[in-house]
């Protein structure tokens, strides 16, 4: 039997750090700890005239990896009486994005100086900040005039929850911050950079590159000068401080851990640190993703990951959030769409809307699962933090048709998770179209987990079944995984997730009375979204509609 040797992944979510440390030989997750991020609302610094943005400390982030990886450590000690923390043989971060943070010549936050301590500027800007969407707009009109190319790539649509938008607002919003800032770092770059001391030579993830900066080998790597000076010259200046930067993918080591940070967290130094990823791309490599399976991350947004080998030649696929070489696993495509508001979605109706009500979402999910497919009456548009794919368009929001007086707050709850189904089955359908084969879908993240009733409904709605990964930290999994082979444990991704990964925990599968209902309901949100989506004419009629949905509550209710 092999010597015991563990990885410890820490997945940097919207609200916490999360560290888990795994058995890189039989796969058991010994340890995990959370850390809520201290400030702001569960570390999310917002602006009460601007609900657009969404800010975050970046100490906030070195504390969280600090005290999850001292309580990971405690808790594995305890739960392995032979565990000690000089088996730790590798670490793997993986974090949202785009979330780009402003730093200096040294790779240091701008924070750090008195200045700009509490700066909204030079602050992590969240991935669902959305102040940039004029500039986002205007970045997909230069590149559909300039380089066309650089849209094949994106799904058409460049962003403004990504990098280059985000850079181009704060030039225009905050000249000073520019003028202080040498580079821009996405996190999941930065606090491998951090805990490796390599700040000032830090490596660049190919996958936050590739689906948030329009990183890609065909044209040389990041967007060239001309391109980015016609924007701004201050774009021109950042762009080359990011090409003289190494890229690599996940199985790469970006450094070795730091005497420093070895001392903080109580590791060894000389520990490898493996190339950062954003978040979903990590839960999918964690979830055991392959060539034919969709891997569902499903927390406060959802993300959908794709592989397809290299020697595949894939279309140009509107509406998705990338198509880029190896950003989730070596020698294969990744393929990314997604939903900005799913578990958000959820809590702005109870701990917003219902919050000095008696209900919650255990109480809500139990009413709610006693009512049959279409029964409420109602139908909604996901759309309540914008609609990433495959409209592209942050200044969207939410619909919610057919309420009367009779109308609860619990039939309201499952109309919201139904709307987000049928969002994720237009992702799943638009895919499919562009010959795109997908046998397999597997779900993960605590909604996955913990909400039988939302997986059924996405079961039903999209006619699927869907696998839920038995682990339920599967990003901080997918780190570790990475970690394992930047550490030489395991010779590639593949093998390592076969050591790693384990079986899902359970399956649903569409039930065909329920399937029926959400069909007639699926046509009926179609025509809404691409009503509001500007997918019609504007003279295209609605009238029916809630009519329609009259005859669909009659049936249900009499069924």
């Amino acid at each position: 039997m092999p010597e015991p040797a563990y990885t410890l992944g820490l997945d940097y979510g919207t609200n916490s750090v999360r560290c888990l440390i795994v058995d890189t030989h039989q796969g058991k997750e010994i340890a995990s700890a959370v850390c809520v991020y201290p400030q702001g609302d569960q570390g999310i610094l917002t602006d009460s005239k601007n609900p657009d943005l969404a800010r975050q400390h970046p100490s906030d982030y070195l504390f969280g990896a600090e005290q999850s990886v001292r309580q990971a450590l405690q808790q594995a000690s305890a739960t392995e009486p032979t565990f000690s923390p000089e088996q730790v043989r590798g670490i793997g971060i993986d974090a949202t994005g785009s979330t780009p943070l402003p730093v200096d010549h040294q790779g240091n936050p701008l924070t750090d100086l008195p200045t700009f301590r509490d700066h909204p500027g030079a602050m992590a800007w969240l991935w669902k900040d959305h102040t940039s969407s004029e500039e986002a707009k205007e970045l997909t009109k230069q590149a559909g005039n300039f380089r066309p190319e650089y849209l094949n790539h994106c799904g058409g649509v460049y962003s403004s929850e990504w990098f280059w938008a985000k850079l181009l607002r704060c030039i225009r919003q905050y000249p000073e911050v520019i003028e202080a800032a040498h580079s821009w770092i996405e996190i999941s770059d930065w606090l491998p950079a951090v805990l490796t001391g390599n700040q000032e030579s830090p490596v660049r993830n190919l996958c936050a590159a590739g689906h948030k900066a329009l990183y890609h080998a065909k044209w040389g790597g990041y967007p060239d000068e001309s391109f980015l000076n016609q924007l701004h010259p201050e774009m021109a200046r950042i762009g080359q401080s990011l090409r003289e930067i190494k890229t690599s993918a996940i199985d790469q080591p970006a450094g070795m851990l730091c005497t420093d940070w070895a001392d903080r967290l109580g590791l060894s130094a000389g520990t490898p640190v493996a190339t950062g990823a954003l978040d979903a791309h990590l839960g999918a490599v964690g979830s055991g993703i392959r060539p034919g399976a969709m891997v569902k991350i499903m927390g406060t947004s959802t993300c959908d990951i794709i592989v397809a080998p290299l020697s595949q030649e894939l279309p140009f696929i509107p509406g998705l959030c990338g198509i880029v070489p190896e950003t989730v696993l070596p020698k294969h495509h990744g393929l990314e769409a997604g939903q900005s508001a799913v578990g958000d979605l959820f809590h702005w109706w109870v701990d917003h809307v219902l919050e000095h009500s008696s209900d919650s979402h255990e109480s809500l999910t139990e009413a709610a699962e006693k009512l049959q497919p279409g029964e409420s009456g109602l139908l909604a548009l996901d759309w309540n933090n914008g609609n990433r794919c495959l409209l592209c368009d942050p200044l969207l929001t939410g619909v919610l048709l057919g309420q009367t007086l009779q109308t609860q707050a619990h039939e309201i709850y499952r109309a919201l998770i139904e709307a987000t189904a049928f969002g994720a089955r237009m992702i799943l359908e638009r895919i499919e179209r562009y010959g795109i084969v997908v046998d397999t879908i597997i779900a993960c993240g605590g909604l996955a987990s913990n909400n039988p009733m939302l997986m059924q409904i996405y079961a039903d709605i999209t006619g699927r079944n869907i696998q839920v990964s038995k682990s339920s930290q599967t990003c901080a999994l997918g780190s570790a995984i990475a970690a394992s082979v930047a550490a030489k444990i395991h010779p590639d991704i593949g093998t390592a997730q076969s050591k790693m990964c384990q079986q899902a925990q359970k399956q649903y599968s569409p039930a065909s009375m329920a399937a029926d209902v959400y069909d007639s309901l699926y046509v009926l949100y179609v025509k809404l979204h691409d009503h509001f989506g500007g997918n019609q004419e504007p003279t295209s009629s609605l009238s029916d509609l809630m009519k329609s949905l009259q005859h669909i509550k009659s049936k249900a209710c009499h069924s």
